[in-house]
């Protein structure tokens, strides 16, 4: 079991759910823009360092 890849599978997914979230809050107009803007920058960070993890761990079957 890769740890790493788990784990940065875990912070992709988690990334997608908080860019979901934002995406639709800003479509319903919600007024909450400061808490849009937080969790929108934090999926984004969760995104990209999943991906990185993925991307750059080697499988040692």
């Amino acid at each position: 079991m890769n740890v790493k890849r788990t784990f940065g599978t875990i912070l992709t997914i988690l990334g997608i759910i908080g860019l979901i979230y934002v995406g639709v809050q800003f479509v319903q107009r919600s007024e909450a823009y400061r808490e849009l803007l937080v969790v929108g920058i934090i999926g984004i960070i969760f995104f990209f360092s999943g991906i990185g993890l993925v991307r750059n761990t080697k499988d040692e079957a």
